[in-house]
C-alpha cells in the first residue's frame, strides 16, 4: 500500500525528502509533485540528449551514472548474462529499464534480474516493469548521497526485492543486503555470490574491477 505523505512546501524540504540530492537533478517540468509514470518515458530526452529519470513522490529525478560506473554495470551484466545462458532462470534489465516499486514510485537499478516466476506476470512490453526485480544492483556514483541510497534500500525491500548489491567503486567494496539492517561487506579479496537468487553464480570482485578502466 502506498504511503501517504504530506507534500513538501519548499525546495529545501523536497531535496531533503529525496535524500539530500543536488537540486540540478530535479526536473521542474512537470512541476515537482505533479509528474506521473508516463512522464518517465516522455521526458527522458532533452536538447537531443537522453536522461535516465526516476519518479519519486510525483517528481522526476535524474539518475546519475558516470562513465566508470557504467563500465562496471556492463561488465557485471555480461558476467550474469553468460551465467543465464546456461541457466534459463530469468532475464536482465539495464539502467534504462524502470521498475514500479509502488504507486508513483519508479526506480532504475543499474542492473536488475527478473526471475521466470516474476516474468510470468509480465504482459506485452511495458515501458516500466510493473513490479520489483528479484535482484537490484546500484553502482554508487559520486553524485549519489547516503540519504538517497538509504531511501532506495527501504523502497526495494518494501517492494519485494530479494537481494540488493550496493557497489562502491572508490573502495572496490560491495555491500550485500538480504535485509535492510543486515548488510555484509565484501572486499576485493571476496567474490559476489548469487545465493538463492542466482544459484551458483560467483564473480571475483578484484577481477571485476580490474577489467574496468
Amino acid at each position: 500500500m502506498a504511503t501517504i505523505l504530506t507534500p513538501p512546501v519548499t525546495i529545501a524540504q523536497l531535496l531533503y525528502r529525496l535524500g539530500g540530492i543536488a537540486p540540478e537533478r530535479v526536473r521542474l517540468q512537470p512541476a515537482p509533485g505533479t509528474a506521473v509514470e508516463d512522464d518517465v518515458e516522455r521526458c527522458k530526452y532533452r536538447n537531443g540528449q537522453k536522461y535516465l529519470l526516476e519518479l519519486v513522490e510525483g517528481t522526476l529525478v535524474e539518475k546519475v551514472v558516470g562513465q566508470y560506473e557504467s563500465q562496471l554495470a556492463v561488465l557485471l551484466t555480461t558476467e550474469i548474462g553468460l551465467y543465464l545462458s546456461s541457466y534459463a532462470l530469468g532475464i536482465l534489465i539495464g539502467a534504462d529499464g524502470g521498475h514500479r516499486l509502488d504507486f508513483g514510485l519508479v526506480r532504475m537499478p543499474d542492473v536488475a534480474f527478473l526471475s521466470q516466476a516474476r516474468l510470468a506476470a509480465l504482459q506485452n512490453r511495458p515501458a516500466v516493469i510493473p513490479f520489483a526485480p528479484d535482484l537490484a544492483v546500484e553502482i554508487i556514483s559520486p553524485g549519489n548521497t547516503t540519504g538517497e541510497m538509504d531511501r532506495k534500500l527501504v523502497e526495494y525491500f518494501d517492494a519485494g526485492v530479494k537481494l540488493v548489491w550496493y557497489v562502491y567503486p572508490t573502495t572496490q567494496t560491495v555491500m550485500v543486503y538480504r535485509h535492510i539492517d543486515q548488510p555484509r561487506e565484501l572486499t576485493a579479496d571476496d567474490a559476489l555470490d548469487g545465493e538463492d537468487v542466482l544459484p551458483g553464480f560467483t564473480l571475483s570482485i578484484r577481477e571485476w574491477f580490474s577489467r574496468a578502466v
